[in-house]
């Protein structure tokens, strides 16, 4: 009899999870309260850029995927993995969805069942704000009666050579027996499993991977400022260090970050700190400073090279080239990109954008949408690379650009300024 798995969360972490636990032979129930989502997974259309509309098509006609945004559907489960948002609000952790899902989930939990979250958090979550919402809702306890455990979800849309089922999970559990069963149903998933000692040292060790990352983009994000000051290519220095083959690992300067994760998890392991141990976590802090002024740094720069031209930034005419937070990535509203399209529609420049990945209709009022065509690039007073997706034709921005401010070094000429 083939086992009942339930995904609560049908986004960019939640989809592809299902994908791959149907083609191990599980039966699965995709749970999202997005009706709109609910609607185009059962059209075996695909929003999510890792799962194609071939390979949803493929899921329904097995007979064993189904999307829904109703829980009756997740009865009689064997496993329940829980993906959903934890975002920030006013600097504070917000575990509403996560709390959600718990509280509809706890009384479909049998004896015997496996409850695993993925989401993002801080360390103590699955135990101490997890675990009690699904013993109160049903009657059990964890771990005599269920299993449950944290496996730090590592998908990084977009990417092809790293998939969920070459990247290595890390896996945890309340108990010996949770990890045993947790770790056994993942390797049905993916390739390898890393089994860790705790729920608290899975939880933290996403927290590690993405403050490792926030951190070093705000190092040279700042040192891309200062070697500008002092006259000095950041970006040669940046791939000259890259030849070194140890001790080294290549970080990038850009216009922020942006994201699920990189501008919400450290934040997370910071309220954690300052919560429970009464201390500051000055690394995490002083990141999150730098990196959230680059969008104003962006346009600092902007204004400088439009001063340079005779120009002012109020009435010209500038072009975006990326609104999404990373190439190939759909999604803009968590992008530095969408800060820096604001930033000059409020000081008076004509903004236009260029992204063929976003749906306009997530857009803040102000920017009109085009194609970075050469006409289009000539008429911009500025060019502003943004986001370096693929399909842009830089050779042609070159060209045609009169004013162009990279912050992605994709361009080189005596018409462009780099970050």
């Amino acid at each position: 009899m083939r086992e009942k798995l339930v995904v609560v969360g049908q986004g960019y972490v939640g989809l592809p999870l299902a994908m791959r636990a149907v083609d191990a032979g599980f039966d699965v129930v995709g749970i999202d309260l997005d009706e709109w989502r609910v609607k185009r997974l059962n059209a075996a259309e695909s929003y999510v850029e890792d799962v194609g509309d071939d390979l949803l098509a493929a899921a329904h006609r097995s007979g064993r995927y189904l999307a829904s945004g109703d829980y009756a559907d997740a009865e009689g489960f064997d496993i329940c993995v829980i993906t959903v948002p934890t975002p920030l609000r006013e600097g504070v952790p917000d575990l509403r969805h996560i709390g959600s899902a718990g509280e509809s989930i706890a009384p479909l939990v049998r004896r015997g069942a496996t409850v695993v979250l993925e989401s993002t958090t801080y360390p103590g979550t699955t135990e101490e704000y997890l675990r009690p919402l699904l013993e109160e809702g049903s009657g059990l306890q964890a771990p005599e009666d269920f299993f449950l455990g944290y496996s730090p979800e590592r998908i990084d849309p977009g990417n092809p050579q790293w998939r969920l089922d070459n990247t290595p999970k890390v896996v945890s559990g309340l108990d010996g027996a949770s990890l045993e069963r947790i770790g056994a149903f993942y390797g049905r998933i993916v390739q390898e499993v890393v089994p860790v000692s705790s729920l608290q040292v899975a939880e933290l060790c996403k927290l590690l991977e993405n403050t490792f990352r926030h951190v070093n983009i705000a190092l040279v994000n700042e040192l891309s400022i200062f070697a500008q000051q002092l006259g000095i290519d950041v970006w040669e220095a940046i791939d000259a260090a890259s030849t070194k083959p140890f001790g080294y690992m290549r970080f990038t300067p850009g216009p922020g970050v942006g994201g699920h994760c990189l501008p919400i998890d450290p934040s997370y392991l910071s309220w954690k700190v300052k919560r429970s141990l009464g201390h500051n976590f000055r690394f995490v802090e002083l990141a999150n400073d730098i990196n959230d002024h680059m969008p104003d740094h962006v346009v600092h720069r902007l204004i400088l090279g439009l001063n340079r031209r005779s120009k002012s930034i109020k009435g010209s005419r500038v072009l975006l080239l990326g609104l999404a937070y990373k190439k190939n990535a759909g999604d803009c509203r968590e992008s530095p990109a969408i800060e820096v399209a604001r930033a000059l529609w409020k000081l008076g420049a004509d903004v236009r954008a260029a992204d063929p990945h976003v749906d306009d209709s997530l857009l803040p009022p102000g920017i009109e949408i085009v194609r970075p065509t050469g006409r289009e690039l000539a008429l911009a007073d500025a060019v502003v690379i943004l986001t370096d997706h693929d399909c842009f034709d830089y050779e042609l921005v070159e060209q045609m650009g009169a004013f162009v401010f990279d912050t992605r070094n994709r361009c080189r000429g005596p018409n462009v300024e780099r970050l």
